[in-house]
Order: C-alpha cells, then structure tokens, then sequence
C-alpha cells in the first residue's frame, strides 16, 4: 500500500492481501541500488532502486512474468520462481517467509488465517510468576495475555489497563506513558511494527489486525512512517534494550522471545541483565522491592 492511503479499509474482511505483496515487493526493489547487484548505473534515476526489468533479469524471468508478481497475482508461480525473486532481492529469510504467505496463501491452514481468541493456560501463568526476570506472554495480535509481577515494575500495571488496551502495538504507540518506559522508543516501536507486519502477513484474513492496524495509521504518525517500510522480522534473538525507570534510572535489559508449544500461537517475552552489570544491580533492587509482601 501507499504511504498515504489508509490499510484496513477492507473493515471485518481482513488486510488487502494482493496490496500488501505488490508493495512489499516494490518497498524491497526500492532498497537495492544497481551497483548492489552488479549492475551498471545510467544516470538519474525517476524512482530509487531497481527497475522491474532489471529484478526480472536477475531473477531470471520474463519483464511480464515478474509484472505479474508484482501486481499481487502469484498464486500460479512456482516455489523456485519465488526463491529466484527473493535472492534477487537479497531477501531475509523472514522477508522470503513473508513473501511466500503473500503470493501464495492457500498454502496457510484455517487456523493460521484465522487464529482463535487465546487464553493463558494457568500452567504458563504460574511459570511466568515463578521467574526471577521480567516476562510476559503475547499472541500473534501481541495481545498482552499475562505477565509477572517484576514486568509490572519495569513495564507499568497492564492490570489497570481495559483488556482491549493490553495490546503491545497499541502502547508502543498511542501511551505515552508506556513509550516512557524506553530510552528509545522510536526503537522499540519499530521492533513492535514489524512483529505487526509479520503476524499481519500470517493472517490476512483476520479482521482484528485490520482494525488494530487502521486505528495505529490514524492515530500515530510515527507508526504511518513506520508502516509504510514494509518491514517485517520477528526481531533479533537477544537483541538489548535500554529502559528507564523512575527509582533506578536507565539500565539494560537483554530481550528474549520464545515461540511457547501447544494450542495457537504465542510468545513468552523475557528480559534479562548481563551477570555482573549495573543493570543486574538495578534489576536486583526492583526486584527486591517488587517482591516485598503486598499489604
């Protein structure tokens, strides 16, 4: 989609999944430069990166044939087409993932496009409160589902929250508050726009991310910009994010999501402090502090 047209219009029937992969695949064409791929550079160019005859002849397939992909009608083309197109565009293999649940979606279940409300399994919730670290619980439409009590302080109470704020897009990007909690919150929401972009891609069909989506894009400039990247990754496996915390100051916290087994798809979400670190320090007196009986 275009950064100035409004995605989710589509209201209960899901995101337009034939937009969502002509601009995926333009938004990753546009990335590349001709010298990036060995190709000779004539000049000024009208738009940036690669032309579709140019991917066409790296991609070695017909101009019309890669057209036709590019129009969002990939339905008919082979897995090896695809590979070719991806390598071409120096794709991730999260970008390559997402690329094949656009172009070819009969290859989801039913559950995959439509994934059911979730619930939290008392067993996980009990693991979660058993943690010495900040942990939480996600689904695919980073609904909060349940988190410890040392998440609380670091993150703020979600249990003050209504259920249908407890969402992690939604305070990336429309609480203050919750963007306070971060050092970079420009960061961490970029983080949360593509775990979005990915979920999204896995469920087009799926009428909350529609709306979740559409309210973000009127709602939050910086998500419009964001969006319109076309970025999409799970996010890096221990990746470190910079906090703040009124009593503590800022510290650092190493990010850790993990896919949990069984039923629909969720994430448990834990932070830690590297041994030895004043992190591990600051860590340790919230977590003194949090652990205190409640009166």
């Amino acid at each position: 989609m275009s950064s100035d047209v409004a995605p989710g219009d589509q209201g209960t029937s899901g995101l337009d999944r034939r937009s969502e992969l002509k601009e995926f695949l333009r938004s990753r064409r546009a990335r590349l430069k001709p010298e990036d791929v060995g190709l000779p550079s004539y000049g000024r160019r009208r738009v940036p990166g690669l032309r579709r005859e140019e991917l066409a002849q790296l991609a070695g397939v017909s101009y019309a044939y890669y057209a036709r992909l590019e129009q969002g009608y990939g339905e008919t083309m082979s897995a090896e087409v695809l590979d070719a197109v991806a390598r071409a565009l120096h794709l991730t293999a999260e970008e390559r993932e997402h690329l094949v649940r656009l172009a070819q979606p009969e290859r989801q279940s039913a559950t995959q496009a439509m994934p059911p409300e979730q619930r939290l399994r008392p067993s996980v919730q009990h693991l979660l409160d058993a943690l010495g670290v900040p942990a939480y619980v996600v689904d695919r439409r980073l609904n909060i589902l349940g988190w410890n009590r040392l998440a609380t302080a670091v993150f703020g109470d979600w249990g003050l929250l209504p259920p249908e704020e407890r969402n992690a897009a939604r305070l990336a990007f429309l609480s203050a508050e919750a963007r306070e909690k971060f050092a970079d919150p420009d960061s961490a929401a970029l983080r949360i726009t593509r775990a979005l972009r990915m979920n999204a891609g896995k469920s087009p069909g799926d009428p909350h991310f529609s709306s979740l989506i559409q309210e973000l894009w009127q709602k939050s400039p910086v998500f419009r910009e964001l969006w319109a990247r076309h970025e999409v990754s799970c996010g890096p496996v221990g990746e470190t994010v910079r906090v703040r915390h009124p009593l503590v100051g800022e510290f650092d916290l190493v990010h850790e999501p993990m896919a949990l087994p069984g039923g629909a798809p969720m994430r448990l979400v834990t932070y830690h402090a590297e041994p030895g670190s004043r992190s591990e320090e600051a860590l340790r007196m919230l977590t003194s502090w949090e652990m205190e009986p409640l009166r």
